[in-house]
């Protein structure tokens, strides 16, 4: 069984890590927060490529020709993260201030961050209606009361819950996606497993597997999106282990 697999490979991770020295740990974890950060902000159109990316956020380059709007989502992105890597340090779980709080650190600068929309809002493309109004207030409390109910799924599932129940309830006017690949993460690093990225190449079957999800209420197919490059990731470590 492919969760069996990974479960396996996470218990040996685990158990190994500290076989891996910290200067090639250091280096792998700084190119994920990088990757991580440039396929993020990627997907919701942000055109920095990914060596404008790394200058921005490691050299401190101001790039040419660019928006201050997509220097200020990379900077942005890399303190969320931060933020979240804070709170997986201090075993804290996932709660509505600690979503507010990322989205308000995604957005700074941009729009107010960690408020609620009132407005209703469309998704291009998609073949759903984000919830408006008193509705999606509501949905948006259940979201947080189920996160404390979901015992009934593994850690992988629970994870792709997480990124897929809260951006089918689109509670921001901005930021979403990005927020919900933060809790995506998470939620797999409060688990035990590594966060993963999106590949912005990968994102016609990431949104597809979202839809599935929105519509139709079938979570396999994003579950199984996302344990792939968990594995990836994993066996990444198992071999300089």
């Amino acid at each position: 069984m492919e969760l069996e697999r990974i479960e396996a490979k996470k218990l040996k991770y685990e158990q190994n890590r500290s076989k891996i020295s910290s200067v090639t740990l250091s280096s792998y974890e700084k190119d994920f927060e990088l990757r991580f950060t440039h396929n993020s902000t990627a997907i919701e159109g942000n055109t920095l490529t990914l060596m404008e990316t790394k200058a921005v956020l490691e050299d401190g380059i101001s790039i040419g020709g660019k928006q201050l709007r997509e220097i200020y989502e990379v900077v942005n992105h890399k303190k969320a993260y931060a933020y979240v890597k804070k709170c997986i340090a201090e075993k804290q779980s996932l709660t509505e201030n600690i979503v507010k709080d990322l989205h308000a650190l995604l957005i700074e600068n941009i729009i107010a961050g960690g408020v609620y929309r009132y407005q209703e809002v469309r998704i291009s493309g998609a073949g759903f209606t984000p919830p408006a109004g008193n509705e999606m207030y509501a949905q948006i409390k259940g979201f947080y009361e189920a996160l404390k109910h979901k015992s009934g799924l593994n850690a992988l599932e629970l994870a792709a819950w997480t990124h897929a129940e809260f951006v089918r309830i689109h509670p921001f006017i901005d930021g979403n996606g990005r927020t919900a690949r933060l809790l995506m993460n998470y939620q797999l690093m409060l688990n035990g497993f590594l966060p993963v990225s999106v590949a912005k190449e990968n994102r016609l079957e990431y949104y597809d597997a979202l839809e599935e999800f929105a519509v139709n209420g079938n979570l396999q197919p994003f579950a199984d999106f996302i344990a792939v490059p968990e594995e990836e990731r994993l066996d990444e470590y198992l071999k300089l282990i």
